[in-house]
């Protein structure tokens, strides 16, 4: 498992933000993004996007220090 978290690269949609995750944790990418817009969809979504935007400015790449 990897101690840090950082964007994927490889496995991404928009931002790599839950493929980066998913490799952090070691779950699967499709499932953490199923959960993530059926959260999205039950919680009016609102919250949820903006976080995932903060995520995607305040996670790093891989190798960008």
């Amino acid at each position: 498992m990897n101690n840090k978290l950082y964007r994927s690269e490889t496995n991404q949609m928009v931002a790599g933000v839950l493929g980066g995750i998913a490799e952090a944790t070691e779950l699967d990418a499709t499932i953490l993004r199923l959960i993530y817009i059926i959260l999205l969809i039950f919680t009016a979504g609102f919250p949820l996007f903006i976080l995932y935007i903060a995520a995607a400015i305040i996670i790093p790449k891989r190798g960008v220090q």
